[in-house]
Order: structure tokens, then C-alpha cells, then sequence
């Protein structure tokens, strides 16, 4: 899509933005703050050596995570600077520059895809259904997608679930922390767990 999307919008109005955002994760961890929690739960709905899409993937510190768990990752990102980032830190994963309203990855499948950072809530308004679409086009028959953002970004949870719903996929587990305590109407963060419907659903 040739629409800028809030991320690219934010890199243009605020010069250097993407070097801080790096530089704030790096200070988070030297003070040894959990960076780690979106790909413990990841890594806990998977088998060994799993084929891992980390949309959005940024520089790299889920993705990476999950590839030392040892379990094969395709990240995808459409800030250059943050994907050669990745790259630099994480040499042996495969890090690809791209959109996800425009993700096709023909004869890819995969058993997870990762969509954290609140990555929704970047894209061009009304594209997070395409998105998710693409999510659903690319996950193995038993696949499953897990997508976590916060609230007051511009992108209701309610609108979310309606895209989720027109995407074709359904929603099998609703939380309001990558530790899985209980989503509420009240929660100010959405981790959300998606699968296929079954005849079932």
C-alpha cells in the first residue's frame, strides 16, 4: 500500500525516532526489566523447532528470543533501520523488509504468528482486517496467531474483534497481560489468541 501508516508518519514528523525507540528497549533491559514475556508465552503454545512469523518484528527482541528457544523465524518489519538492527543482533534469523497490509509469502505457512508492540495500532487506519486476513492465508492448518496491543491508540478492542470476526478467524483465548491474567472490560491491554473456526465455531 503506498498509504503511510502511523509508524512511518512518526519516524517523518520526529527525526531519529526509531534510534530511540531502540535505545528505550536497551535501557530497559540493562536495568533488567522483563523483555522477554511476549516470547515465553510463544514459545509455551509451540513444539520445538516451530515455523514462527514475528509480524512486525521490529529489531528483533521477540523473534530473537524465540529463535535461541530454538524455533525457525521469519520476521518482518517495514522500518528499515529497526529490520538491520535485527539483523545485526540476530545474524542466523531470517529478517525480511516489508508491509503486512501487503504480507504474501506464497508456499509459507506457519504454526505461530507473533504480532506484538502494539503493531496494530500502527497501520494506516482501516487496514488492520487486511492484516489480519493475511495472518489467516498464512497460518498451517492447526496454526495459530496471538496479537497483543493497548488501549487508547486509536483502535477500539470492539473494532478488533469485528475485524477479527470478518477476517475469518476466531478468537480462542482473550487476556489482559502476556502472563494470561483475565481480559475484562476494564483492561487496558488485549493479548488475544486466534485459530481457524472450526465447524464448531
Amino acid at each position: 500500500m503506498n498509504s503511510e501508516n502511523l509508524w512511518e508518519a512518526k519516524n517523518r514528523e520526529e527525526p531519529g525516532h526509531s534510534a530511540r525507540y531502540m535505545a528505550r528497549f536497551a535501557a530497559l533491559g540493562a536495568e533488567g526489566v522483563d523483555l522477554e514475556g511476549e516470547a515465553r508465552l510463544a514459545d509455551a503454545l509451540l513444539a520445538r523447532s516451530s515455523r514462527i512469523l514475528d509480524a512486525g518484528c521490529g529489531m528483533g527482541r521477540i523473534g530473537g528470543a524465540l529463535a535461541r528457544r530454538g524455533h525457525q523465524v521469519l520476521g518482518m518489519d517495514l522500518d528499515a533501520e529497526l529490520v538491520a538492527a535485527a539483523g545485526k543482533d540476530y545474524p542466523d534469523v531470517d529478517w525480511r523488509l516489508g508491509d503486512l497490509t501487503d504480507l504474501s509469502l506464497p508456499g509459507e505457512t506457519f504454526d505461530l504468528i507473533v504480532c506484538a508492540g502494539n503493531v496494530l495500532t500502527f497501520l494506516v487506519p482501516g487496514t488492520a482486517r487486511t492484516v489480519l486476513t493475511h495472518f489467516r492465508y498464512h497460518l498451517a492448518p492447526d496454526g495459530r496467531a496471538v496479537v497483543g496491543f493497548g488501549a487508547g491508540r486509536g483502535y477500539d478492542f470492539a473494532n478488533f474483534f469485528r475485524d477479527v470476526q470478518d477476517a475469518g478467524l476466531h478468537v480462542s483465548g482473550r487476556f489482559s497481560t502476556w502472563q494470561l491474567h483475565p481480559f475484562t472490560q476494564e483492561s487496558d491491554f488485549l493479548v488475544a489468541l486466534l485459530d481457524q473456526p472450526t465447524a464448531a465455531d
